[in-house]
């Protein structure tokens, strides 16, 4: 069968790898769609840690169960499905505490085993995700649901403003779960096309940070408080300094971006705010529900989120013209 495949830094191909083998307890999907992420793109550019080559990528996923083991199985041949691409070891502190999002032992698809970018691929039945969606709405739940699992953290309510820096693919996450939740939300970033999608995803304030002054602006919107919530899902040492200078006294600070850098904190605001510090990783199932419940209500701009739809034979300059001019895209997705 043929699968898309990370050879080296900056060469992707198309070649053909044996099938899946279908375990008990397995289901064989047959891959309809695979949406591509910020992780592949560093994959590709050789800029991800975590990941070895040659790899096949992809862990958005929208895909159709061909095989299962029978009446053993409560998700029926020919349904359409997304799924949990992360695995978990149930002995380490994360799985102990149930936030096996967590785990220490991790291995999510197309980063440290293979990924989805092929015809078919055999999962465990309990990662599956069954939805009243498109083909294409499937592919965008795993990469909303990593920004609804920030919000959680952030204990995100109807009476919270929230401020997202960020309004990248798992930025607009944290803005439609905001959202979907009643909390006031703002948007903020660089780019006016990805801040417009951002209201359309619910935002009620949108601010151009590099045509306005941010703290001034969060200022004037919050009455000189700052907003209960800030989530960070730009990954620069500015904006994770920055969530912690605009963040209200007693509020929440959540991080989902890695910054490539040290970042010279003043720690003082910690302890004179009395922040809560949170991280966020990956997402649990109830995020997944909650994503496709989303969806399934039309709240979020599902077309104007979505940049290009291209067939598994382009897929290679796909990831060429993305790693060429990043900003000129918001999300790809590969038809397999």
């Amino acid at each position: 069968m043929k699968a898309l495949v990370l050879r080296r830094a900056g060469i992707a191909q198309i070649e053909d790898v044996p099938p899946p083998v279908r375990k008990p307890g397995q289901v064989l999907l047959r891959v309809r769609y695979v949406g591509l992420c910020g992780t592949d793109l560093n994959s590709f550019r050789g800029r991800n840690p975590l990941v070895s080559y040659p790899r096949i990528p992809g862990h958005e996923i929208a895909a159709t169960v061909v095989e299962t083991d029978g009446d053993f199985s409560v998700i029926p041949v020919g349904t359409d499905v997304t799924l949990s691409p992360y695995t978990s070891c149930g002995r380490c502190g994360a799985c102990r505490n149930q936030r096996s999002n967590a785990c220490q032992m991790n291995q999510t698809l197309g980063v440290q085993r293979d990924g989805a970018l092929t015809e078919y691929i055999a999962v465990p039945a309990e990662k599956l995700f069954p939805a009243r969606l498109k083909l294409h709405e499937l592919c965008l739940v795993e990469p909303l649901t990593v920004g609804f699992h920030a919000v959680a953290r952030g204990r995100v309510t109807n009476t919270d403003t929230v401020a997202i820096f960020g309004c990248g693919g798992v930025g607009l996450g944290a803005v439609s779960a905001c959202a979907f939740r009643g909390a006031r939300t703002i948007a903020i970033d660089v780019d006016e096309s990805k801040l417009q999608i951002a209201l359309q995803a619910g935002a009620s304030h949108a601010i151009h940070a590099q045509k306005e002054d941010v703290p001034a602006v969060l200022k004037e919107l919050t009455e000189g408080l700052g907003p209960q919530v800030v989530i960070e899902a730009v990954g620069r040492p500015e904006t994770f300094l920055a969530a912690v200078e605009v963040v209200a006294f007693t509020g929440r600070v959540v991080y989902i971006g890695y910054a490539k850098e040290p970042v010279p904190y003043e720690t003082r605001l910690f302890v004179q705010k009395e922040l809560d510090i949170l991280g966020t990783r990956n997402a649990l199932p109830q995020d997944f529900r909650e994503v496709i419940a989303m969806l399934e209500l039309k709240r979020f701009p599902v077309d104007a989120a979505i940049s290009a739809i291209v067939p598994m034979e382009e897929a290679p300059q796909a990831f060429a013209a993305w790693a060429a001019d990043p900003a000129r895209f918001t999300k790809i997705i590969v038809s397999c």
